[in-house]
């Protein structure tokens, strides 16, 4: 059975995964085949698909699961290592703490790049001994009337925060690192459109109040 998560953790193997035909081939190895198997299916020559198969096998992105006798010749069915692949921060630079600055979005971003690399470690390492990386993860949406109820949040979560910790924290127990984030929903196009519009209908008619409360005509 293949793992849960792989995680690319040098540019080496960030580079072998990138190419659309090793994707496409690390997606179809989900499920065990040969190369002969891949290339009817792909339409691509054995030869060719073989360079790509032992590229992703030599960064152990693929795994041999079985070897099948053919006339004159030994088949061998390969899978991907894992149903999903991280790559780790830390590969692409530094994902240390920056200036602290909580409101900042580079804050958060270096922060959360350095849980992906953190947690993304940790479970490679529970997988391959066989245990469970035990972590929770918490999530919910709020919509603020006003920015400033974004600050008022963030101190009053801090301060909820700060007393849940003090509740649990116990000496000598086993330390975990409590992230607590938020960003503007990402929202699909025709949302945004009505924003657009929505927020120039409401300019229009501030700027037409504004001129008829100096005695212009309104445009």
């Amino acid at each position: 059975m293949s793992a849960a998560l792989a995680l690319l953790d040098t540019p080496e193997r960030v580079a072998s995964a990138l190419p659309d035909l090793r994707r496409r081939l690390l997606e179809r190895l989900r499920e065990p085949a040969s190369a002969a198997e891949l290339a009817r299916e792909f339409g691509l020559p054995r030869q060719k698909l073989n360079y790509h198969l032992r590229v992703l096998e030599g960064q152990h992105l693929l795994e041999l699961v079985e070897l099948r006798p053919r006339r004159g010749f030994t088949e061998r069915v390969l899978r991907s290592v894992a149903g999903a692949l991280v790559v780790d921060p830390g590969v692409l630079g530094d994902t240390g703490p920056g200036d602290g600055d909580r409101h900042a979005a580079e804050h958060l971003v270096r922060t959360a790049g350095a849980m992906v690399r953190d947690v993304g470690r940790m479970a490679v390492r529970a997988e391959e001994s066989g245990t469970r990386l035990l972590t929770f993860t918490l999530e919910s949406d709020v919509r603020f009337a006003a920015p400033g109820d974004l600050h008022d949040f963030t101190d009053a979560l801090a301060q909820a925060v700060a007393a849940v910790v003090a509740a649990f924290d116990s000496p000598g127990g086993r330390p975990y690192r409590l992230l607590a984030a938020g960003h503007p929903a990402v929202q699909n196009n025709a949302v945004q459109n009505n924003a657009v519009q929505n927020n120039a209908v409401q300019n229009n008619a501030v700027q037409n109040n504004e001129e008829a409360s100096d005695g212009r005509t309104p445009q």
